[in-house]
């Protein structure tokens, strides 16, 4: 089979022009060629009068040697590659101690889904609820202004990813093709098949949330185990002679203990407690860059128009999309994050007399407002140096000023985008009205970020605006904080995928800073998983140190 790459056809193509223009591409006959299907479908919309879909397509001919040799110096005809999954091992009756995944979001669930499919029955732990009673604890944020700090947007089974726009695609390169392993497990548990051709994938909440229900029995039909609203509270740590620190147990909240040898640490980016448990447990933990800012929002259509032209509505095309980033003059990246089409900006915080927000899709993406975050990297070095935990008091220390700004009732602070680039506090809305729920109050964000976080986002707001005409809309609604871009921690581990110093502890997917989205966070459980089961057999064969 060969793939074709890079095949431009226009948005409104006729369905027949597409295998003409392979056997184009290919110089063969309409015989030559027995079948093809489409590998992938982006759209470039460069010149939004003539946007083209931009195809990859796998090809199986009649003879493939001759059109190969001829097609030697094309880097675009090249044989189909190999994704298929492969196990690093299977065990048929594993009865050596059993892994255990702490966190059942992206991460955790792969870890576990991998684990239990190689025959280790893995025990899977979460602070938080099962999907659905966790949706009814969200709501009632939302709704009524009232938080579980144990079940909300990012504590519960699936994760933060549940409550967001569900996209499916990241920067990662991997030559195992380990993301289409993601996107193929995602569609067994009911995600659209489109996810497995479009560019840029995504799912969306309501979806999300029967995908996460039908992986966890599949989990549990191959003798995982489910334990939530179980939070570890502590690691039991033994030291032999040498000073070498190995995993032996977990201490529980409720005063429940659990052996375990094999720990898949991957509780997510908000799990702070976790992480000064781990600190003062003696684990290895390191401050590292993260992002803070707001949510903008602007009317669907006016990015759909700015983006696609006379094509905006075109249902191919979809809801318009958006990256952008500037380099601001006092030295900062002021970037979109985590961009939502059609989507809400959502309540996000998961601890009392904070707020933070984020923001969230279905899959339809029709809501009335395209929402990003606009954000300023910020590093340890220069923004929060005093130890590895500084990160998480300057997060809370920004969460807190804006719950007082949003009138410290879960409201939060808002404000419109000509108002914070003049400097001045915002007293009504405009013609933009805001998605997020319980409500916000129009106030100055100033008051909630730093200084140079806020001279730079006015400085890129600007920029922005003529990139995408129309961004900088002074009606254009701004939602305070942003501040869950990613971890502001690491729990570093060596090339074993082990803690640095303390053996059978796998720190894994965002929380232990090594991902950022559902997509990488997955492809790091599936990666951790394999680690550990390599260990649990070693560990039978006598073979683990």
């Amino acid at each position: 089979m060969l793939r074709i790459t890079e095949l431009s056809l226009p948005l409104h193509h006729a369905d027949e022009e597409l295998p003409a223009a392979i056997r184009k591409r290919l110089r063969i006959t309409p015989r030559d060629m027995v079948r093809f299907a489409v590998a992938r479908r982006a759209h470039d919309a460069r010149d939004k009068n003539d946007i083209q879909l931009v195809y990859s397509v796998d090809v199986t001919l009649r003879d493939e040697a001759p059109v190969l040799a001829r097609m030697k110096k094309d880097r675009n005809v090249q044989r189909t590659p190999d994704t298929g999954y492969r196990f690093v091992t299977k065990v048929a009756d594993y009865r050596g101690p059993r892994p255990v995944v702490i966190g059942a979001g992206p991460c955790g669930l792969f870890a576990g889904l991998i684990l239990a499919q190689m025959g280790l029955k893995p025990i899977i732990l979460d602070r938080g609820k099962v999907v659905r009673e966790r949706t009814k604890d969200t709501w009632a944020l939302w709704r009524r202004g009232v938080l579980d700090p144990e079940s909300n947007v990012q504590f519960g089974e699936g994760g933060a990813g549940t409550f967001s726009d569900g996209k499916l695609y990241s920067r990662i390169k991997d030559p195992r093709h380990l993301d289409r392993k993601v996107l193929i497990e995602f569609v067994k548990a009911g995600a659209p098949r489109e996810i497995l051709t479009e560019a840029h994938p995504h799912i969306g909440t309501f979806r999300l949330v029967t995908m996460v229900e039908s992986m966890r029995a599949t989990i549990e039909a191959l003798g995982g185990e489910y334990r939530f609203e179980t939070r570890v509270d502590g690691i039991d740590v033994a030291t032999d002679a040498a000073g070498t620190r190995r995993m032996r147990g977990l201490h529980l909240h409720n005063g429940g203990y659990i052996e375990a040898e094999q720990v898949v640490l991957a509780v997510g980016h908000s799990a702070r407690d976790t992480f000064h448990m781990l600190h003062d447990a003696g684990v290895f933990v390191e401050a590292k860059p993260f992002s803070v800012g707001v949510r903008i929002e602007h009317p669907q259509s006016w990015i759909d128009n700015a983006r696609f032209g006379p094509n905006a509505g075109n249902a191919i095309l979809g809801a318009a999309e958006y990256h952008i980033s500037h380099h601001a003059k006092n030295g900062r990246t002021a970037y979109s994050f985590c961009m939502c089409p059609g989507g809400t900006v959502v309540a996000a915080t998961s601890e009392i007399g904070r707020v933070a927000t984020n923001g969230m899709s279905q899959y339809s993406r029709n809501e009335r407002n395209a929402n990003s975050g606009m954000v300023v990297g910020i590093d340890p070095a220069r923004d929060y140096p005093d130890g590895p935990l500084a990160g998480i008091a300057l997060q809370r220390e920004i969460e807190e000023r804006a719950f007082v700004a949003g009138g410290s009732n879960y409201n939060a602070p808002a404000q419109l985008l000509g108002d914070f680039l003049a400097g001045r506090p915002s007293t009504k809305l405009g013609s933009v009205t805001p998605s997020y729920r319980p409500g916000v109050t129009m106030t100055d964000l100033a008051l909630c970020l730093p200084d140079f976080a806020v001279t730079a986002m006015r400085e890129a707001l600007v920029q922005f605006g003529r990139e995408i005409p129309g961004y900088d809309h002074p009606d254009a609604v701004l939602t305070g904080v942003e501040t869950r871009t990613s971890a502001p921690v690491r729990t570093t581990r060596g090339d074993d995928f082990q803690s640095l110093n303390t053996l059978g502890l796998y720190p894994a997917g965002e929380g232990a800073g090594y991902a950022g989205g559902i997509l990488s966070a997955a492809v790091d459980g599936i990666k951790v998983a394999e680690a550990v089961a390599l260990a649990c057999i070693g560990r039978l064969t006598d073979k683990f140190p």
